[in-house]
């Protein structure tokens, strides 16, 4: 068998083959059939750790019906398979090439391609659209062989799962606020969308509106708006006016526009998708109750507090019985209609729905998520409205820590915690303590969102009436000057932001002068 072996390796190296090409083919032959498919099954996955979770997942979408985990000690027994720690393996890079050319002469070699990206397809529609830290890190090592599905398998993914992957791409780096990673996959998604389909189809207008979204959150309004349109539009002409695909984007258009101070164009979207929802889903259906909250919520931003209430009423009411007392669409209703009670000032009525969300959400989520620091970051402030600010103050704190904890030192809402216990402490005349805050919170949005992002200019309006109140006029007005100007810029003429910063740089005391009330006017127009 040596004398074999030694000759076979002689013959090979005089013929040209690489010492590496000539113990590849030998250990080959020696394979029983089901290690040899799975080994082509291997050679799919990217240059990187592969946990055993998704070898035996891809294994089961390609329909392999055999012992796979001795196959694999076969395998890794000839060398062909580096087994780097316990159910985490490796292929090299010279012995994935050798196992692709026997992939492709092999007759499942489809088969094995499509129950790969399958597998991968899973992963990427496990990813949630605010990872945690935790999430990621499980997620992480399967990230190069989502990648791979991606771009290299593109053409064995389903039609019905061809943008999955780029969606579950982008959410992972946009969860650890990596925004320059995010884009490419969105715009990939879209163009691999419109290759595969042309212009016009359903999985074009779904990738529209993930591209508008990620500009909405990015503060580029200019360059979301024509996609939320162009994708609402593609869905009438393909789905017709009467679709629950449509209700989704005109809500979604409704949400841009509220987002930009725009109540007037978003509240016929609102209402339009809530009609639709209605009509096809009947009465009672969780996006009807979804539809009636964002409508509650327009009004609640235009201070129509008698229109809203009753439509959070009802929406928690429906979605109490439609989903039981307990669910995470529950507490957010219980919260929203909290955060109603307290713009009314009602905070007897607004602190047992607070309390009794944050209890739901830990039940349900458990103590560390980030709906359980929304809930303990909300009713701190309430107790800061109510003046109870050491109570404020321990739940700023503990949803702080929290936030860090579960999204990591450097996020937008980190920062916003950071900002919320700055403005607490600037209630209570904490000057030295606020400074500090806001502008580690200022800093890390621009460092996150890019320097004209309107949460940038809040944060900037947020320092200067700081600096305000301390007499620090000189440092206060060029803070509102550049809040003013970002806001004119991005936001909606009539956005209640730009109000509020136009009347703090008025109310300056340097500022109370009919010319410079003048040259803010002049200013305002500039940006229009």
């Amino acid at each position: 068998m040596l004398a074999d072996i030694l000759a076979r390796l002689q013959k090979q190296a005089s013929a040209g083959e690489s010492g590496v090409a000539a113990v590849f083919e030998l250990n080959w032959e020696c394979l029983e059939p089901e290690a040899q498919e799975l080994a082509c099954l291997l050679s799919l996955f990217a240059l990187a750790p592969i946990p055993w979770s998704l070898v035996e997942s891809a294994a089961s979408y390609s329909d392999l019906e055999f012992d796979i985990k001795g196959n694999c000690a076969v395998l890794v027994e000839r060398y062909l398979l580096q087994e780097l720690a316990e159910d985490t393996y490796q292929v090299h890079d010279r012995i994935q090439e050798l196992l692709q050319q026997k992939l492709e002469e092999l007759a499942e070699a489809n088969e094995l391609k499509r129950g790969y990206c399958q597998a991968m397809v899973v992963v990427a529609k496990d990813i949630p659209q605010t990872p945690t830290l935790i999430e990621i890190a499980k997620v992480s090592l399967a990230i190069p062989h989502l990648t791979e599905a991606a771009t290299v398998y593109q053409a064995w993914l389903s039609d019905d799962d061809l943008i999955w992957p780029f969606l579950g791409l982008g959410r992972f780096y946009q969860g650890q606020g990596a925004y320059a990673q995010v884009l490419p996959w969105y715009k990939q998604s879209l163009s691999a969308a419109r290759k595969r389909f042309g212009d016009e189809h359903p999985s074009v207008a779904s990738s529209l509106n993930n591209l508008a979204v990620f500009y909405k959150s990015q503060g580029r309004y200019s360059d979301a708006e024509p996609l939320y349109i162009e994708a609402l539009s593609m869905k009438k002409r393909l789905l017709g006016d009467e679709h629950p695909s449509v209700a989704s984007s005109l809500n979604n258009l409704a949400v841009f526009y509220k987002s930009q101070g725009r109540y007037s164009d978003a509240e016929p979207l609102y209402i339009e998708a809530l009609s639709i929802r209605k009509r096809l889903l009947g009465d009672e259906h969780p996006s009807v109750a979804t539809s009636l909250n964002n409508l509650a919520l327009l009004y609640k931003s235009q201070g129509r507090y008698s229109d809203a209430e009753p439509l959070y009423i009802e929406a928690l009411s429906m979605r109490k019985r439609l989903l039981e007392d307990e669910h995470p669409d529950v507490a957010q209703s219980l919260n929203n209609l909290a955060l109603l009670y307290k713009s009314q000032g009602r905070y007897s009525d607004a602190e047992p729905l607070y309390i009794e969300a944050l209890s739901m959400r830990k039940r349900l989520l458990e103590d560390e998520h980030p709906d359980v620091a929304q809930s303990l970051n909300n009713l701190a402030l309430l107790y800061k409205s109510q003046g109870r600010y050491s109570d404020a103050e321990l739940l700023y704190i503990e949803a702080l820590s929290m936030r860090k904890r579960l999204l990591g030192d450097e996020h937008p809402d980190v920062a916003t915690s950071l900002n919320n216990l700055a403005l607490l402490y600037k209630s209570q005349g904490r000057y030295s303590d606020a400074e500090p805050l806001l502008i580690q919170a200022l800093a890390m949005k621009k460092h996150l969102l890019g320097d004209e992002h309107p949460d940038v200019a809040t944060s900037l309006n947020n320092l200067a009436l700081l600096y305000k109140s301390q007499g620090r006029y000189s440092d206060a007005e060029p803070l509102l000057i550049q809040a003013l100007a970002i806001a004119e810029q991005r936001l909606g003429a009539n956005h209640p932001n730009i109000i509020t910063f136009r009347e703090n740089l008025e109310d300056l005391p340097q500022n109370r002068q009919p010319l410079f009330r003048r040259m803010v006017a002049f200013v305002s127009r500039w940006f229009q």
